[in-house]
């Protein structure tokens, strides 16, 4: 019993965990968003780098913090100070967002466009996808069937491999520079204000929310390894999560600055995908492209299996007639089926689910994780939420695709949101009333606790 209570966990431990947390987040966008990010941005690659790492590394890591603070093993957990209805309903659409309906999809799109789809004649592109989707969700079906083996396949793994191939890239990126990143041409959008246009094209991987639900992954994970010692797994959440996260930080700079020096030979490509795929051909031809199709699927699988295993995880949990394994075919099923719509479609329909979930998240995130300052009082997390809700609401609208874009309704909405919401214009239109909300709800918190209400 002593030796129990006295046996410490070992540095292994953590840079295993601090493994599968990096395999976990790092995916297709974290490969494929920075690269055109630093194309973009050009010679302002500094600030918008930053703005991203806002995104992309700080939230992440306050998402895994939130987890450790709360000792939540879920979404739900993390949501049910708002309500039970909001936490399962903010659960739901979370995970069937980052799982079957948009982000695992995503990764097997990517993995194929960008690693298989440019080895292989056009006229077997189609019956390409189709073969590599059903293989890759396969694999991820084996991984994910027994989560006990999640750490190991991932942390031990899948990801060493990935961060030797990657480590190549940036070698011979850096040895050979295509350009001077600080005499790169910024394209006009990032002329003023790359900060604000990096910290929104920091959304599009996702990570935040992939860090509240990967949560419940994590903790399983972590659990195993300390007996179920709630202190214990707490601690080894945040600093695992915190070595995690400094990794990727690196690996997007570099990443954004390969970008900006990519202008001293390419012109801008239509997306980062595409734009990995050249740099690659131009260092090692026909050798690279088949370098890049290991890499990129090696990051996408891993991913993948992340967010499906947290979907079924978390779905047996809360619609308990089905099991885990159950969710997980019908996760990879549905994945399998979204994913042969095409990466344009199914970009095209997460944006406006993604301007609708992220901000909720980032507040709740917030709040997680300074919820001991006002003693987890559910009046904080209402006001702000409601008031974070109303223009998430306007976002999801004024981002919908067309047919409903060209629609007499989203142009109404639209006038309305950029006449009363500030900072609608720079994407950010649920940061005033989010501040206005928290402001109201701590005061009025205060006021509660020193009239001994609470």
């Amino acid at each position: 019993m002593r030796e129990a209570q006295e046996k410490k966990l070992t540095t292994k431990q953590y840079l295993i965990v601090a493994s599968m947390i990096f395999a976990l987040f790092f995916g297709a966008g974290n490969l494929i968003f920075p690269l055109h990010l630093g194309q973009l941005a050009g010679k302002n690659w500094g600030p918008a780098a930053i703005g991203f790492s806002i995104t992309g590394v700080v939230l992440p890591l306050l998402s895994l913090l939130a987890v450790a603070i709360t000792r939540s093993n879920g979404v739900y957990q993390i949501g049910l100070p708002v309500g039970k209805i909001f936490a399962l309903s903010f659960m739901t659409l979370m995970q069937l967002a980052i799982g079957p309906l948009f982000a695992a999809p995503r990764n097997a799109t990517v993995s194929y466009t960008v690693g298989i789809a440019p080895l292989l004649p056009k006229q077997f592109h189609g019956i390409g996808l189709i073969v590599f989707t059903i293989i890759f969700f396969a694999i991820v079906y084996v991984i994910a069937y027994n989560e006990s083996d999640i750490l190991s396949s991932l942390g031990k793994v899948l990801n060493p491999i990935f961060l030797i191939l990657l480590f190549i890239v940036f070698v011979i990126a850096f040895a050979r520079p295509l350009g001077n990143p600080d005499m790169a041409t910024t394209t006009k959008e990032y002329m003023n204000g790359a900060i604000v246009k990096g910290f929104l094209e920091g959304y599009n991987t996702m990570d935040a929310l992939a860090g509240l639900a990967f949560g419940v992954t994590v903790v399983t994970a972590i659990k195993e390894l300390v007996n179920n010692d709630e202190k214990k797994t707490a601690k080894m959440t945040a600093k695992s999560g915190l070595i995690a996260v400094i990794a990727i930080g690196v690996i997007y700079t570099l990443l954004i600055v390969i970008g900006a020096m990519s202008l001293g030979h390419f012109k801008i490509a239509s997306d980062g995908g595409i734009l990995f795929s050249e740099i690659v051909k131009y260092y090692a031809g026909i050798f690279g492209q088949a370098l890049l199709a290991v890499l990129i699927f090696l990051a996408c699988l891993t991913t993948a299996v992340g967010v499906l295993a947290a979907f079924a995880l978390d779905f047996s949990a809360h619609y308990s007639k089905i099991s885990y394994k159950g969710w997980l075919t019908i996760g990879c099923l549905g994945s399998l089926a979204t994913a042969n719509l095409g990466l344009e479609k199914i970009i095209h329909w997460s944006l406006p689910v993604l301007m609708f979930l992220y901000p909720l998240a980032i507040v709740l995130i917030i709040l997680s994780v300074c919820s001991p300052l006002f003693k987890d009082d559910m009046v904080v997390y209402k006001i702000t939420m409601l008031l974070t809700l109303v223009p998430a609401i306007f976002d999801l609208i004024t981002n919908l695709p067309a047919p409903i874009s060209g629609t007499q309704f989203y142009k109404v909405v639209s006038q309305i949101r950029l006449q009363y919401l500030p900072l609608a214009n720079i994407g950010l239109s649920w940061v005033v009333p989010t501040i206005l909300g928290l402001v109201i709800s701590v005061l009025i918190h205060f006021w509660r606790r020193k009239a001994n209400k609470i």
